[in-house]
């Protein structure tokens, strides 16, 4: 199958609510973050934030454009009645038949079909809008995590969720509810810790 390595930009725009998520979960607060950001820039420069976050979809069956990044600021965008983005095209793939399009964005990596508990679902369970994403705190925690310097960027898809997979057996639900600070501190700790040593971006001592 040819596939070009990027396909320039669309410059016409996309409606937020015809993009398909290629996850299942988000971290709300991580949302909350964005939504945040994108009130602070909306009134002088909406336009240019808009230009410097364009999203990148894959081109599937009866061209509906599915996300392969950026699902939280998409989903910020959307909750602020953001109603259209500018897209980049990483593949067109219309061709495909749906059960052989999805196959190959999970061998290509760009599905992430788990569950808030960090569970894998059937590729059918995939949320069909944006808005039907679920939270999942533990990717909250995880980005807030990396931001205070527990773990170095990483290219790696879906880099943020294999940390939050790791935090979510060494901090509790109930913690990250009501006493987030300390919940942070602990997901620092443990990040930092030599059983995290096998994670992207790790930024700890290596025993």
């Amino acid at each position: 199958m040819a596939m070009a390595q990027r396909i320039e930009p669309l410059l016409h725009p996309v409606e937020l609510r015809r993009l398909r998520p290629t996850q299942m979960t988000v971290g709300f607060i991580e949302v909350e973050r964005k939504q945040h950001a994108w009130r602070q820039q909306v009134a002088e420069a909406g336009g240019e934030y808009l230009g410097r976050h364009m999203i990148p979809v894959v081109i599937g069956p009866k061209q509906v454009p599915w996300l392969i990044d950026h699902h939280h600021l998409a989903l910020a965008l959307l909750r602020e009645g953001v109603e259209h983005v500018l897209v980049s095209v990483v593949a067109k793939l219309d061709h495909l038949p749906r059960d052989r399009f999805l196959t190959f964005l999970d061998n290509r990596n760009w599905l992430h079909p788990y569950d808030a508990k960090g569970q894998r679902q059937p590729l059918k369970a995939l949320p069909k809008r944006l808005d039907d994403l679920a939270d999942d705190p533990y990717r909250s925690l995880a980005g807030e995590v990396r931001r205070a310097g527990g773990y170095a960027k990483s290219p790696t898809p879906y880099a943020e969720f294999l940390w939050a997979d790791f935090l979510r057996g060494r901090v509790s639900t109930r913690q990250i509810a009501r006493h987030y600070p300390r919940a942070l501190a602990k997901a620092l700790d443990a990040v930092r810790s030599h059983e995290a040593a096998y994670l992207p971006g790790f930024a700890g001592v290596e025993e």
